[in-house]
């Protein structure tokens, strides 16, 4: 056993841990890692995923589904008021919360919020010159508007700060 300073034990640099004297590691130290080790990052997507044939499919289909999604919202909640807007509100925060944790990025939750933004917003809340309208002048039109946009808000957030890479233990330990 080699006692000289600046060699001996590879665990010294860390308080003496490896060596055997009784002092415990700090919670900053890299114990147990070897020096060049990757680091996995704290969430659960890479910030720069590479776009494969797959994961366009995904977003393809995600955003074919806001599309359906806010035109079935936009006929169900006028249609049945009090029920038919909680389902509507349930359809949207379904597709938004699902297609946060299919693709596992912000994306899966941007893509489908942004194709029912514009389609609900920009498509069917214009008046035509007839004076055809899908959404009236009430209080559900205006609960699923808003509603939608906070649900949207609500999964994009809650997808950015959720780390799906951690274990369960002790800091340090």
């Amino acid at each position: 056993m080699s006692t000289a300073k600046g060699g001996g034990n590879a665990g010294e640099g860390n308080g003496g841990a490896a060596s055997g004297n009784g002092k415990r590691a700090r919670a900053g130290g890299t114990s147990g890692m070897p020096s060049g080790a990757p680091v996995a990052p704290l969430s659960g997507s890479v910030p720069g995923a590479p776009l494969t044939v797959g994961r366009v499919g995904i977003y393809v289909l995600l955003l074919v589904a806001g599309v359906l999604v806010a035109g079935a919202g936009t006929l169900v909640q006028a249609a049945w008021f009090p029920g038919g807007l909680v389902l509507a509100l349930a359809g949207v925060g379904g597709l938004f919360y699902g297609g946060g944790r299919a693709t596992g990025t912000p994306a899966g939750v941007l893509v489908p919020g942004a194709a029912w933004l514009v389609t609900v917003f920009l498509l069917l809340s214009n008046v035509r010159p007839e004076g055809d309208f899908l959404f009236g002048a009430g209080l559900g039109s205006y609960i699923f508007l808003l509603g939608g946009i906070v649900v949207a808000v609500i999964c994009a957030t809650a997808q950015q700060m959720c780390p799906t890479g951690l274990r369960p233990g002790r800091v340090g330990g």
